[in-house]
């Protein structure tokens, strides 16, 4: 039967955070103001840290930028943050582990709350195809500003995880029927992390790091 590595993206596969530094990077050269974007982001990342984020706010934050912009001109601004933020976020260390589970056979998936029109490149430098994230509604237009389904964060990763086992498996499968690994940094992955066979804690938070001392998880630091 075919094995899963799951990976968490931020401060996990990268040392950093891509969704806070796409947010930098915009305001760093005024695409959005930056006074406003720092504080909103400061706010927002200190909420997901103590587990109280209201995730559609938030996403309706990140998401203004995608939708007062075309495509064209955001898909130059996303080469030239690759290039200056997330290339030195990723270590050897990283590319190392997701090499030992391709070198298994398993099949790969980062599984991240971030936008897939800042992961999806970020995906592919790790060399990983599958990419479930989430999804900033478009139309023929660009994008919306709206979410397509739903986040893909916290309890939100099992139930978009599931439904791309069961419609690329086999029909009606979930997590639960398979051997998998699930790396990650943050107690917002705990309901993922404890449906997987073996859950991974990467220098975790403070809340996760104590979890899985008491369940007597692989910690990697």
């Amino acid at each position: 039967m075919q094995k899963f590595a799951l990976f968490d993206l931020d401060n996990t596969l990268l040392i950093g955070d891509s969704d806070h530094a796409w947010g930098l990077f915009l305001a760093s050269f005024n695409a959005v103001d930056a006074k406003q974007q720092t504080a909103a982001q400061d706010r927002f990342y200190q909420q997901y840290q103590q587990g109280t984020l209201d995730i559609h706010e938030f996403l309706d934050f990140q998401f203004t930028p995608l939708k007062e912009n075309d495509m064209q001109q955001l898909e130059s601004w996303r080469d030239q943050y690759i290039e200056s933020h997330i290339k030195p976020m990723i270590t050897q260390e990283r590319l190392d582990l997701v090499k030992h589970h391709q070198n298994l056979e398993h099949e790969l998936i980062i599984i991240t709350a971030t936008n897939s029109f800042v992961t999806r490149p970020i995906a592919d430098l790790f060399g990983i195809e599958h990419l479930i994230a989430t999804e900033p509604e478009q139309n023929i237009h660009g994008f919306t500003g709206k979410l397509d389904g739903i986040p893909c964060f916290q309890a939100g990763k099992i139930e978009k995880l599931n439904h791309f086992l069961s419609t690329n498996y086999s029909p009606n499968s979930n997590i639960a029927d398979y051997e998998s690994w699930f790396y990650s940094d943050s107690h917002n992955d705990l309901p993922l992390l404890k449906e997987v066979t073996r859950p991974v804690a990467v220098t975790p938070d403070e809340s996760l790091r104590k979890y899985a001392i008491q369940q007597q998880w692989k910690i990697i630091d």
